[in-house]
């Protein structure tokens, strides 16, 4: 979407990201995502009309950081119809650059949280996952170490969905239980800030913790009402009465937007690839992550995350020649399953599941082999990516017996190569939605939802104020 811009933004970055000489340092400025957001409503308003819209919910990706100063409150008062997003907002901001989920910079910071709570482990048993490079406690660690300026500076912090649903509504949002459940930072049990985790970052002193609680706010339920939208979107057609409902990570949405089953496997093939289901127990595992379920509080989803997904598909597309998907698929349909039993390994970043450095790797049934043929290249990448998947489902519980069934969303659901290739590792039935964006779908199913509890809220109020006055 923000491509289309053609603004100078674009040009400083590559996806949508700026990627450090180190190599491992990646961040997203935070005002193209202002910048986006005007665009959004810009085409929007020429599609739909906007003053029907009585409830807005969404998503953003999970894990990023937004750093607010003290001038953020004044800046969201002085939003006027005549300004942007960047014109009105650029001075809220105490860090530009935002750390997002493709960082991998904080491997110290991870270990320091590890080893002050006791032990990856220990750490999962309390947040749902062990230390992750990505994960926001470790990105604020870093920046509370090495740009104390920046984080004295700081008034709030909110996660890429609370900073876009504080846009939307011109106020500061709370985090969402759902997406604090990727910051190595709330215990997810008890659905609070952890008090070992948040001694990590700021090194047991008690008055900076407190400033660290206040600068995070506090935890909300995924269903709030946070408020009416921000009068600065009149001009887009909103109207008044429409109401904004908490935001949470994407992979959360996509739990809601595919409507999960018990039993059901959901994939989600993007920039980054997930897998997830839903369960009542609360099984902590070192692969995988858990999160609170933002339909159902009192259940749980597991995830299991993979960073080189769609990029690394699209890097070996142009490699192999293939000048479109069609091309590449017709690759892969040339070599039987299995690729005469040559296989390979391809990342593009330092990779999650496995924990490997980035890089590719090929093998023949005998031994390391230097390059594949296009076709057999072609349906390496694939199936690696698939068995992974496979592999580490069934590490944290999941049952490949043919019994259950697969749900399959995202940008690569709709390429049928994939999708069998899937049905061949997973042996069972694969299926995809009609809308392959089953995040912004649980975005809207989600603003529903909060709605019309929104509405029962409403006229309990009215009628106990009738009784009352009787």
């Amino acid at each position: 979407m923000h491509a289309c811009l053609g603004s100078i933004l674009d040009l400083l970055t590559e996806n949508g990201v700026h990627r450090d000489v180190d190599g491992v340092t990646i961040t997203s400025p935070v005002l193209m995502w202002l910048e986006a957001i005007d665009l959004c409503f810009q085409k929007l308003m020429d599609l739909v009309d906007l003053s029907k819209i009585v409830a807005i919910s969404g998503c953003a990706q999970q894990h990023g950081t937004v750093y607010w100063n003290n001038e953020y409150a004044e800046c969201f008062k002085n939003l006027q119809n005549g300004k942007n997003l960047i014109s009105g907002l650029k001075k809220a901001f105490s860090l530009y650059d935002s750390p997002i989920w493709m960082d991998s910079s904080t491997t110290d910071e991870c270990q320091a949280m590890e080893t002050n709570v006791g032990g990856p482990m220990e750490l999962a048993k309390i947040t749902g996952s062990k230390a992750h490079h990505r994960f926001s406690g470790n990105q604020i660690m870093k920046i509370f170490r090495n740009n104390r300026s920046v984080y004295n500076s700081t008034e709030r912090i909110s996660l890429v969905s609370s900073f876009l649903a504080s846009v939307l509504c011109g106020k500061l949002a709370e985090i969402d239980v759902g997406d604090a459940g990727g910051m190595n930072l709330m215990d997810l049990q008890c659905k609070e800030w952890n008090e070992k985790c948040l001694n990590a970052i700021i090194n047991g002193n008690n008055e900076d913790k407190q400033i660290l609680k206040k600068k995070l706010g506090n935890i909300t339920p995924s269903n709030s009402i946070l408020g009416p939208i921000s009068p600065y979107f009149f001009k887009y057609g909103f109207s008044p009465n429409c109401q904004i409902v908490t935001f949470t990570g994407d992979n959360l949405s996509s739990l809601a937007g595919l409507c999960l089953s018990s039993g059901q496997l959901a994939i989600s093939l993007g920039t980054s690839d997930t897998v997830f289901f839903t369960t009542h127990y609360y099984l902590p595992h070192l692969d995988g992550h858990i999160f609170r379920n933002p339909i159902n509080e009192t259940e749980f989803m597991v995830m299991l995350c993979f960073k080189n997904g769609s990029f690394t598909r699209d890097r070996i597309r142009k490699s192999v020649g293939a000048s479109n998907w069609q091309d590449f698929s017709a690759l892969i349909s040339s070599v039987p399953p299995g690729n005469n039993g040559n296989i390979g390994f391809y990342f593009d970043d330092d990779e999650i599941l496995p924990n490997i450095s980035r890089g590719d790797h090929r093998f023949s049934r005998m031994q390391s082999v230097e390059k594949f043929p296009p076709e057999v290249e072609a349906r390496a990448v694939i199936e690696h990516q698939c068995l992974a998947k496979r592999f580490y489902a069934e590490q944290i519980g999941y049952k490949a017996n043919g019994r259950g069934n697969i749900l399959v969303t995202g940008g690569a659901s709709c390429n049928f190569s994939i999708l069998q290739i899937l049905a061949n590792v997973f042996s069972t039935k694969v299926y995809t939605t009609d809308n392959s964006d089953s995040a912004a779908l649980g975005g809207a199913l989600r603003a529903r939802h909060g709605y019309i509890f929104f509405l029962i809220y409403r006229k309990l109020n009215q009628s106990s104020s009738i009784n009352f006055h009787e």
